[in-house]
């Protein structure tokens, strides 16, 4: 395992729902190809903290890859939503393209 992935695990342990902190570390793991551990932290986020927004994108991008078209749709559409609400047009932008692109 990385010395990122363990860094970011030990930080973790002082603040479990810090949703930077488990978007870096979901990050880290699709990098060494674990996208099951990725998916468990992504999932944390949209639980813990659904307005945070930098997660929808790579999550439903996991589900894609993962053949879960229907619930990447929809991720995509929360995170539109959730974008929308915090007046984030540019992450509004990247998840309508990428919703678009797997719809149409």
């Amino acid at each position: 395992m990385s010395e990122r992935i363990e860094k970011l695990k030990t930080f973790l342990k002082a603040s479990p729902a810090d949703c930077f902190l488990n978007h870096a570390l979901a990050l880290e793991y699709i990098k060494a190809g674990d996208d099951e551990n990725a998916r468990v932290h992504f999932e944390l986020n949209v639980l813990n903290d659904p307005a945070y927004v930098a997660t929808y994108y790579h999550l439903a991008k996991l589900l894609e890859r993962a053949g879960e078209t229907e619930n990447a749709i929809s991720l995509y559409v929360r995170g539109m939503e959730q974008a929308k609400a915090a007046k984030d047009m540019h992450t509004y932008s990247e998840l309508q393209s990428a919703w678009e692109d797997l719809v149409y």
